[in-house]
């Protein structure tokens, strides 16, 4: 495998705040929301679903632009362990996690990525732990940890949902870091459209056998959820991410992507009537402090991925 080399910080430039206010917004909104679809569609039926139809609406898109659909050759065997990491490995792991814990809860245990993703990057991408990327990931993790307060002592109430949350922060981080590491020579829609596809077909070939056929359509609400989870979530989504991740080093995207939880504490105001109280408060103080952390010092040109 070839190592790509890291410069000493990559700063969130003006389109990687695009892309992290994008991300943001569509998926902290989708936490609330996917927690209502899959009240009512079965976990491996819904990702199943949103993966396909979002993956060929993406290669679609893709192949109308006029790029590339192939991929490399050689290139199939790190494809498909991003495909198991970044997509199968995540959503089976999440979407399970959020039936059994509040969607509040599931997201907050679902951004402990950096946690697991900066060590990560040090060991495989060789980047260097600086002092300020310390102070960051110390200021990140205890803005997640007043996001929780005594929601804590609440998970070991639920100790399966809690695993399979923090197993899915795990694959999400070590796809994030190989994604980083391999830089598979193709454009990156092109990319999003083959992962989601390859890690929705499985899924919903076993949602089959699991979940069985629905008795009856879903609502009005979860349908629309479905919709947005395709377009917003999955779609849109997996595309931002994905170029993020290669724009910037592993430290300032994992770290930048703890804003979605807050807005995702927002969203949860906005439409499910909670009231964000001190706590909420704090943990936004000391997420966006992560972020302006991560983000100032000595600017170096990004590695721009191919469109």
């Amino acid at each position: 495998m070839h190592q790509q080399s890291e410069s000493p910080l990559q700063n969130l430039s003006r389109e990687g705040l695009l892309l992290l206010l994008g991300l943001a917004i569509g998926w902290g909104f989708n936490w609330p929301i996917m927690k209502v679809v899959v009240a009512e569609v079965p976990p491996l039926s819904f990702r199943g679903l949103c993966l396909v139809v979002g993956g060929l609406g993406v290669l679609a898109i893709a192949r109308a632009s006029g790029l590339a659909l192939a991929v490399p050759r050689g290139r199939w065997n790190q494809v498909i362990w991003l495909t198991i990491l970044n997509i199968i490995g995540w959503n089976i792991f999440a979407t399970y996690g959020v039936r059994l814990l509040p969607s509040g809860r599931a997201a907050l245990l679902g951004y402990t990525m950096p946690l697991w993703c900066v060590p990560l990057s040090v060991w495989l991408l060789g980047e260097t732990l600086t002092p300020r990327r310390w102070l960051a990931l110390l200021l990140g993790l205890g803005g997640v940890l007043a996001l929780m307060g005594e929601q804590v002592f609440h998970l070991v109430q639920a100790p399966v949902g809690a695993a399979l949350m923090v197993a899915a922060a795990w694959c999400w981080s070590a796809g994030m870091v190989l994604m980083k590491r391999w830089r598979v020579p193709m454009n990156t829609i092109a990319l999003t459209g083959w992962l989601m596809l390859l890690g929705g077909i499985p899924m919903l070939i076993a949602a089959v056998f699991v979940d069985g056929l629905p008795p009856q359509l879903p609502s009005h609400n979860a349908l629309l959820g479905l919709l947005y989870n395709v377009v917003i979530g999955f779609m849109f989504g997996y595309w931002a991410w994905n170029r993020l991740v290669l724009l910037v080093s592993v430290s300032v995207s994992s770290l930048s992507s703890l804003i979605t939880p807050l807005v995702g504490v927002a969203a949860g105001a906005l439409m499910l009537g909670e009231q964000p109280g001190w706590a909420e408060f704090w943990a936004a103080v000391l997420i966006l402090g992560a972020v302006a952390v991560i983000n100032t010092g000595t600017r170096e040109a990004p590695v721009t991925p191919a469109d």
